[in-house]
């Protein structure tokens, strides 16, 4: 009897242990459970992976809908129009459209044109007289304190003929924008001089010219207090910067066309022009000699 139980436990422990050596027991759960939560990570590193193929996509897809917060992506979009527009090297990184103000290059303006009795030529920006009277003096408007001064435009009329002057006087009201308060002889040039008012259209341009810039300080400038300008620059002067002890100081500028030091840091100093294209001119070495005109070597490159 005993040994017939004994038979009996001993196969049945027997047939237990073949049951727990068969494949489907749960001793394999925990692996099958850990690839279940591994294999959806592996997925989703290959689908960033496969759907990026740049930087901007991969910052794109990372970033959540919506998020007011600008991506390196759209950033690099808004810098590339910039250093397009400004060519380098001499010409800085700064944005053509801001310098120029009103009056851009490759921009027509409509207007009319009236005349005036130009004189010796001197007006509003203070350059002095002037041997060449194809000169005009632009509108308040456009003329933006000062900013017009120096700018040389090409002025057509209806019929056809055109000619081209230097800005150096300001019209005030009345004068609209887009008008141009033209020297009678420029008048001359587009229309009879009875005729007194006609439409035209005008251009900035940037002329051929063998003369330098000159720089000139004003009347009463001192080590204390100065103003300068420059004169004869072929494109519009946007800037006028002196040096200091602390580096480059911005100068404001008047409606006259001089650009002011109130408490005289870096008058007598080195001077850096910017033109509307961003193209720089340092010139240094020039002597605090007030209303005496300088002349430098250097010149604004043509456009």
């Amino acid at each position: 009897m005993l040994g017939t139980v004994l038979g009996l436990v001993s196969t049945a422990l027997l047939a237990y242990l073949v049951v727990a050596m068969r494949p489907g027991h749960r001793a394999d759960a925990q692996p099958a459970a850990a690839a279940s939560v591994t294999t959806p990570r592996t997925g989703a590193t290959t689908a960033t992976r496969s759907s990026a193929p740049s930087p901007a996509a991969s910052t794109a897809s990372a970033t959540p809908a919506g998020s007011p917060t600008p991506t390196p992506a759209a950033a690099t979009a808004t810098t590339k129009p910039s250093s397009t527009r400004t060519p380098q090297p001499p010409r800085t990184a700064s944005g053509t459209t801001s310098l120029a103000g009103r009056i851009r290059p490759g921009t027509t303006y409509r207007g009319v044109a009236t005349s005036y009795q130009a004189g010796n030529g001197d007006g509003a920006c203070l350059f002095g007289p002037s041997t060449d009277l194809m000169i005009a003096a632009m509108n308040t408007t456009d003329y933006e304190t000062s900013k017009a001064c120096g700018a040389y435009v090409r002025v057509r009329a209806a019929n056809g003929a055109s000619v081209t002057v230097r800005i150096t006087n300001e019209c005030p009201l009345p004068c609209a924008p887009g008008q141009l308060d033209l020297s009678e002889q420029a008048f001359a040039k587009l229309a009879a001089p009875e005729l007194g008012r006609i439409p035209i259209t005008w251009s900035l341009v940037s002329p051929d010219t063998s003369d330098t810039v000159s720089l000139r300080y004003k009347t009463g400038s001192s080590r204390y207090w100065c103003g300068v300008q420059a004169i004869g620059h072929r494109n519009p002067v946007a800037r006028l910067e002196v040096r200091t002890a602390g580096g480059w100081r911005r100068l404001p500028r008047t409606d006259y066309d001089y650009f002011i030091s109130a408490d005289g840091g870096g008058c007598g100093g080195t001077i850096r022009l910017t033109d509307i294209y961003g193209e720089q001119l340092t010139v240094g070495g020039m002597a605090l000699r007030p209303n005496v005109v300088q002349p430098t070597r250097v010149q604004f490159a043509r456009h």
